[in-house]
């Protein structure tokens, strides 16, 4: 069972959660108090289809609001989801215990501090301008389908700091990819792959490298990202290169789900 305890440093979980939902938008977002209900028609990624409580003190109500939650997400026609970080509290996570919902795909957040020696290593390269090349070389990486080339469309087109797409390619063939959301003094990261064929020859390190070195000579001071505790492969590199966890976060779905 994920961590559910009181979080001793809740201000800092807030800074990453927010920067986290500029970075990756939903299509559509409503608040219940401070539930923040995301909803996205053309993609079905858990974060932007999730219900993310962001104040341990809210919970009045609580049957009541996760009712109006589902009539949401039935009209979208995604699965009742809740992402519970450590603003989520642990009333919350009793009460949902108590009605039996399951908890999958645990995640971490990480951050590294982005000095001269953590790119020392870096590749200078130009982000695409081209995003819709971009998205071709993702689904391939990725190993998505093609359907969701439109809602992943959406999503980048709605990134509002600035967005670096990165492609490691061979003979035009991509071989990674990466974005990089320069907001501040932070640089996030996400979509990080690597195509399964080519796994294990430091492509992820060069092109994290890479979008690290672009964010920090744009004023960015620290990076971060998030990853799924299962992923031993990713784990290692981020940590090779200077990360450490921040914390955690699971969903939540209930038992007819």
């Amino acid at each position: 069972m994920p961590d559910t305890s009181p979080h001793p440093e809740l201000a800092k979980v807030r800074r990453y959660e927010a920067a986290g939902f500029r970075a990756w938008p939903a299509a559509a977002v409503h608040y219940d108090g401070t539930w923040l209900v995301r909803l996205t028609a053309g993609h079905p990624a858990k974060r932007l289809n999730s219900v993310n409580p962001l104040d341990p003190g809210d919970v009045v109500n609580i049957e009541e609001r996760i009712a109006r939650a589902a009539r949401r997400f039935d009209a979208y026609g995604r699965p009742l989801t809740f992402r519970m970080s450590p603003l989520s509290g642990v009333a919350l996570s009793r009460h949902l215990d108590a009605e039996g919902w399951s908890v999958f795909s645990e995640s971490l957040v990480m951050r590294a501090p982005l000095d001269d020696a953590a790119i020392a290593e870096a590749m200078d390269q130009i982000p695409l301008k081209d995003m819709g090349r971009f998205i071709g070389a993702a689904l391939k990486v990725h190993g998505s389908d093609a359907s969701l080339r439109p809602g992943l469309s959406e999503i980048l087109g709605s990134i509002q700091p600035e967005a670096g797409l990165f492609v490691v390619e061979h003979d035009e063939e991509p071989l990674a990819t990466a974005i990089c959301v320069h907001d501040g003094d932070l640089a996030g990261l996400f979509e990080i792959a690597t195509d399964a064929a080519h796994r294990g020859k430091g492509h992820g390190r060069r092109i994290v490298l890479s979008a690290l070195k672009w964010a920090r000579l744009r004023g960015a001071r620290e990076a971060w990202l998030q990853v799924e505790a299962d992923n031993e492969a990713a784990l290692g590199l981020y940590r090779s290169i200077g990360f450490s966890e921040i914390y955690r976060y699971h969903y939540r779905r209930p038992p007819e789900a």
